[in-house]
């Protein structure tokens, strides 16, 4: 195409890199940028460690988008605490809210890394509303107390049958996504707590924590879906730790119209398809939308973490953008240059350490040379200051790695 337009997609994961590929291939000028060093977000760092093929070709298809030469991509700076660098005493019981594949890659993490004694999994709904993916979780089925498992559909059943669901159906089906699993690797018990709704963390006097004190719930039939209702009867579970597998909220400093959790968007529908609605910034207190503002991915929709769902979401709001751009104005080859000259100076001047495509392409070799060394299938540097320093180390950058 002839009209070459500029695009800035905050954020490098699964949904920002579709967006990217396709304005790029578009023709025009895409400028990526980061909050993390290293591209691909979920599929970076929402994928277990031992996933090296999967991740793999991930990063491949990555690599591809952020070496054309219309696209410019820069780390910023995370203003994220470092809990990533922090050690933290699980202790011996660890409670894990949510029932899906990020539930999965915590427990195996727990399972297999850490080898704590109990892993109990807390479910505000029942067994029939499990989202793991049946092909995750047989990293880690072999844990799962099956007696124990038993005891809690027949805690639950009744309530179960309220809403139409078999519990033997469903105990049927989990049993038959449990025989594939891999090998264990430590004495790890994982148990089930299903229609429990967690409502407080119980902590001792040097607040440690102590327990969870759950609420019973049951379900109530929402169009298609079930949604858990609580029951004003409560319970306390016994654990050292609690971990959060779900996530639902955005970050609302970013400066966006914010609500319950969310950005806004437009609540006016088109006929378009995609609809537009669905991906514009939108403010309320103006009523109007954001001109040229699009969200889609975790900034439109949190809690959707998966990497193909997050691409898809890209791939719509490309088309949505596609649209609003089709008649604008297209500016000059001069003011595409000054406008990326422009933010490449801000982005300096607020950060030093500006982290490009090709000081990404010298570290990814670099932390493969590391790995041969060591003899393992694959190296991190495990911090964000490691990284920089290491880049900041070989400044002059290689080509791109076949690896990748």
């Amino acid at each position: 195409m002839s009209a070459k337009h500029f695009v800035i997609v905050v954020g490098a994961g699964p949904a920002g890199l579709a967006v990217a590929n396709a304005m790029s291939k578009q023709g025009h000028e895409v400028v990526v940028l980061n909050r993390d060093i290293k591209f691909g977000g979920l599929a970076e760092y929402g994928i277990f460690p031992n996933k090296h093929k999967l991740r793999g070709g991930l990063r491949k298809g990555y690599w591809e988008i952020l070496t054309r030469s219309n696209v410019h991509y820069f780390y910023h700076f995370n203003l994220l605490p470092g809990f990533s660098t922090r050690s933290f005493d699980m202790g011996q019981r660890v409670a894990v809210i949510g029932i899906g594949d990020v539930m999965v890659d915590i427990a195996h993490w727990l399972s297999s890394r850490k080898r704590v004694a109990e892993v109990h999994v807390i479910v505000r709904r029942g067994p029939a509303e499990r989202k793991y993916n049946p092909k995750e979780i047989r990293a880690v089925c072999a844990y799962i107390d099956q007696e124990s498992l038993d005891k809690e559909f027949a805690r639950v059943g009744a309530r179960m049958e309220a809403v139409g669901q078999s519990p033997e159906k469903v105990r049927s089906e989990m049993r038959e996504e449990f025989t594939k699993c891999e090998p264990p690797e430590s004495q790890t018990q994982m148990r089930f707590h299903f229609l429990s709704s967690p409502k407080r963390i119980l902590t001792d006097a040097q607040n440690r924590v102590t327990g969870l004190e759950l609420e019973d719930t049951k379900l109530e039939v929402k169009g298609a879906d079930t949604a858990a209702v609580g029951l004003k009867t409560y319970y306390s579970l016994p654990c050292d730790s609690v971990v959060f597998a779900v996530g639902d909220r955005v970050d609302e400093a970013v400066g966006l119209p914010y609500k319950n959790g969310l950005f806004v968007t437009n609540p006016h529908r088109t006929q378009n398809d995609p609809d537009d609605s669905l991906f514009q910034a939108y403010d309320e207190a103006a009523g109007s939308i954001l001109p040229g503002v699009f969200l889609c991915g975790w900034a439109r929709k949190a809690s959707e973490g998966l990497v193909g769902v997050a691409k898809r979401d890209g791939e719509w709001c490309s088309e949505v953008v596609t649209r609003y751009l089709a008649d604008k104005q297209p500016p000059t080859a001069s003011e595409l240059s000054q406008k990326l000259q422009q933010l490449e100076t801000l982005l300096k001047g607020r950060q030093p350490d500006l982290v490009r495509a090709d000081d990404l392409i010298a570290l990814s070799q670099m932390e493969q040379q590391e790995g041969q060394r060591r003899d393992i299938e694959e190296f991190k540097f495990p911090t964000s200051e490691d990284m920089l320093a290491a880049i900041r180390k070989n400044k002059p950058c290689a080509k791109v790695p076949a690896s990748r």
